[in-house]
């Protein structure tokens, strides 16, 4: 699924950060941009050409450290047709992979597309996310968009990652030591204020470099409002991404600055989710879809490549821009498990990049394997982090027998989706605690998966706070409110329908409710009304059921606008408490937590 906004509550994590630091005693015609001129013989040309180097990465989310389980793997399609997974990122092995590409290229420029905070695991997470932004500045990070996720914690708290400071509440967290910001440049040119109309942060900025000069253009989904807590955006506009880009690359045209590379926080589904998949078969850009195809269809061509995110997907496309010229389209999955390496043909006397028919790739993904040495300054950064988190991370929560697949999960409903709204049902369902009859989880809130092999000391099988949190690094409230059995059934139908027909969101279920998912309809008909049942019973649409969910969903997010119109809201504790509550109740290291069958919805093909 694609990343999922959340509303993150800054309060509750603050309040757990403060005790940690408390604790430690501390306070032409057109293939992609930059494929092979053929300009090899000619020495005029050769004389007033040369090539940048473009890498790029997206949807970084915090993860300093490899991501566990399937989370921290990329596929890889072998020429027998099998497949192969490989364990990848990590910022010690993205850092490294980075100054490793750059060797041999003088015109080097590093972006990324948004999302590089937010969701993210304790490591970052708990000091809000101060360590993956000190990472950004050390790997050498020259530009960025914002993504849906930079609004987790509000405007205020997107502004002083960009400029510094400490934290207005929990302050700093070294002492003698003051954040500093990112050294890099925050782009949402399609993010304005409501008053006055200016952008929040610079809409674009130019790379310079021995005359070669390239101009950036960042903006975030249109939809950031729709999957953003309420307080996230609040004063603030979203406007058309397409729009946007076009008026900005005449700015940048009127200022002489012909290269243009836009840095766009929304995606595609490219067919395989094989990282080496070409997606240019049997034409270009025939092997993708999702909200980026029709983007790249009507960004100008006075864009030269287009760097995309938040669909966590991997691709190097190209996809015929308004001319009818291929345009590279790239996105490196997400969480630093590969980076994309493009090739602009920079042209001085016209200052533009060559765009030629020649086939060659202009754009590839690399893994970044685990294999190579790791960045000695990333792995102290990440040591001095982890040395402050330790009071909170390395406690204890549970046991599991085995890995329980979340993020990573292949089927609409996960193993660990139920795990989790089992959880918030049993936190909700007592009278005076809700009352919850049953509870419903939005997907792109798992974030991770469990895994059984110990990530640190603790042992196999040992579930961590540190380890819950990056599952659930949200604490989002749990609400309780009344929905009759229309209404409900008019929610799992929006799983489906409206804005999540193309792209669905399929809720996970809390033990008792079942139903078939027919996907070989279209629309609201692929819930099968009678299907839906209740321990046992069908859905009556005139009952009223108590119905639990995190407050994101009950404020309607992620396209559930039914969910708005639930009466008599309780108030229970964060998801993580839940969560973390669950795992301790029903575990132990002589019975530990085995994963469930994940078979409550029938899904039909």
């Amino acid at each position: 699924m694609p990343a999922t906004p959340q509303r993150g509550r800054a309060l509750r994590r603050l309040t757990i950060g403060a005790a940690v630091l408390a604790a430690a005693g501390l306070t032409a015609t057109a293939l992609p941009a930059g494929a092979d001129t053929g300009h090899a013989g000619h020495a005029a040309r050769a004389d007033r050409t040369v090539d940048v180097q473009l890498l790029s990465f997206n949807d970084f989310h915090g993860n300093l450290e490899p991501p566990q389980g399937s989370s921290g793997t990329v596929e890889e399609a072998q020429p027998d047709g099998s497949k192969k997974s490989i364990p990848a990122g990590g910022a010690e092995y993205l850092a490294q992979s980075l100054r490793t590409a750059r060797k041999g290229h003088p015109y080097s420029v590093t972006a990324a597309a948004g999302d590089l905070v937010g969701a993210s695991p304790l490591l970052s997470g708990l000091f809000h996310d101060e360590p993956t932004i000190e990472a950004m500045n050390k790997l050498g990070l020259d530009v960025t968009s914002v993504g849906n996720h930079e609004f987790d914690e509000g405007r205020a708290e997107l502004t002083r990652l960009q400029k510094g400071g400490c934290h207005p509440k929990d302050g700093c967290y070294e002492k003698g030591k003051k954040f500093r910001g990112a050294d890099f440049p925050y782009l949402a040119a399609n993010v304005t204020e409501e008053k006055t109309g200016k952008p929040l942060l610079k809409p674009y900025t130019v790379w310079k470099h021995k005359g070669v000069r390239i101009g950036f253009i960042g903006v975030t989904l249109e939809g950031t409002p729709d999957i953003v807590s309420a307080n996230g955006v609040k004063g603030l506009k979203f406007h058309d991404e397409v729009e946007t880009i076009n008026k900005y690359a005449k700015v940048l045209n009127k200022q002489g600055v012909k290269s243009i590379v836009a840095l766009i926080h929304e995606g595609g589904l490219p067919a395989s989710t094989s990282y080496n998949y070409h997606c240019d078969s049997p034409g270009p850009g025939d092997g993708i879809s999702g909200p980026i195809t029709d983007i790249a269809k009507h960004v100008t061509p006075a864009v030269d490549a287009l760097v995309t995110g938040h669909t966590h997907q991997a691709y190097a496309c190209t996809i015929p821009d308004p001319s009818g010229r291929p345009r590279t389209v790239t996105s490196a999955a997400s969480y630093g498990k590969l980076y994309t390496d493009t090739t602009l043909t920079y042209d001085r006397r016209t200052r533009d990049i060559v765009r030629t028919s020649v086939k060659a790739p202009g754009a590839v993904n690399h893994v970044v394997d685990r294999t190579q040495p790791k960045a000695a300054d990333l792995t102290s950064l990440i040591t001095r982090w982890n040395k402050l988190a330790a009071p909170v991370a390395a406690r204890p929560v549970g046991h599991i027998s085995a890995d329980i697949a979340g993020r990573g999960a292949a089927a609409p409903e996960s193993p660990l989706g139920d795990v989790i709204a089992d959880a918030q049902l049993e936190a909700t369902k007592a009278e005076g605690k809700g009352s919850a009859q049953l509870a419903l989880m939005n997907p792109g809130g798992v974030r991770s998966d469990l895994a059984f092999k110990a990530s640190g000391s603790e042992g196999d099988g040992v579930v961590t706070y540190g380890e819950a949190f990056t599952v659930q690094p949200f604490t989002n409230m749990m609400n309780v409110v009344d929905l009759t059995g229309a209404q409900l059934l008019t929610a799992l139908q929006q799983q489906v329908s409206g804005p999540n027909e193309a792209s669905p969101k399929i809720l996970q279920i809390s033990r008792g409710l079942t139903y078939t998912l027919d996907m070989t309809k279209s629309g609201a008909a692929r819930i099968v009304k009678d299907s839906v049942k209740l321990d046992g019973a069908a859905l009556d649409p005139a009952k009223t059921y108590r119905v639990a969910m995190n407050e994101f969903l009950a404020g309607g997010g992620d396209g559930f606008a039914a969910f708005k119109d639930g009466k008599n809201k309780y108030v229970g504790p964060s998801d993580l408490d839940a969560f973390t509550g669950y795992l301790t109740a029903h575990s132990s290291a002589d019975t530990p937590l085995t994963p469930p069958k994940a078979d409550r919805i029938t899904v039909v093909k």
